[in-house]
């Protein structure tokens, strides 16, 4: 479509002058029924800004000082020397004494108490002491397999206060090595009289097959 024959289009001419006609009716009617006079004294009244400052706070208060009793000073006490009073003897007399003779006390010869013989100190080792329990030793099956017929074994048992046996030392063994152990399990559940000290006891003990 061409754009001059646009512009000569009698429709759009219409429109504007409808509208124009419009806004002069418009401003009629409002004249007329004070519409106008209305909103112009809505902006002529003046326009009012209130500028609210900033609430300030208080500065805080400043810390107080708390101020410690200080201690009363120490009292000085002034020395006051007593009073010289001078000091009167009492005269004193000549002094008598009489001395008498005593009589010769009797001499009583005290019987002369000899000491109690000391106790005869005891041997280091004890032998042939009885136990008040024993266990007897069995006869070893390592033995029996090798045909020994018979042993013979020297212990020295260690006794305590209590009369138990501590410790179980071979000192001889007949033949060696095959009753050691057998003879140190049955001594060590060997019971002996309580002394309240520690001893040492040798005991000897036999084994037999044919027994």
């Amino acid at each position: 479509m061409d754009f001059a024959r646009q512009q000569r289009d009698p429709t759009k001419h219409l429109i504007g002058i409808a509208f124009v006609v419009l806004m002069h009716l418009f401003v009629i009617y409002a004249l007329l029924t004070g519409l106008g006079r209305t909103m112009m004294q809505i902006v002529k009244k003046p326009l009012s800004a209130t500028i609210i400052e900033e609430i300030k706070l208080p500065p805080p208060p400043p810390p107080k000082k708390i101020e410690l009793p200080r201690p009363p000073p120490p009292k000085v006490e002034t020395f006051v020397p007593p009073p010289d009073v001078p000091v009167v003897s009492a005269p004193t007399g000549p002094t008598i004494t009489v001395v008498t003779p005593k009589a010769p006390e009797p001499k009583v010869e005290q019987p002369v108490v000899a000491p109690p013989p000391p106790p005869p100190p005891k041997p280091a080792v004890r032998r042939g002491i009885k136990p008040v329990s024993r266990e007897d030793p069995v006869y070893p099956r390592s033995a029996i397999r090798l045909g020994i017929e018979k042993g013979h074994v020297v212990a020295r048992v260690m006794i305590d206060e209590k009369g138990n046996v501590t410790e179980v030392i071979i000192v001889s063994a007949e033949p060696p090595k095959h009753f050691d152990k057998a003879v140190t399990d049955a001594l060590s559940q060997w019971k002996f009289t309580a002394e309240g000290e520690k001893y040492v006891a040798e005991v000897e003990v036999n084994f037999s097959l044919k027994d």
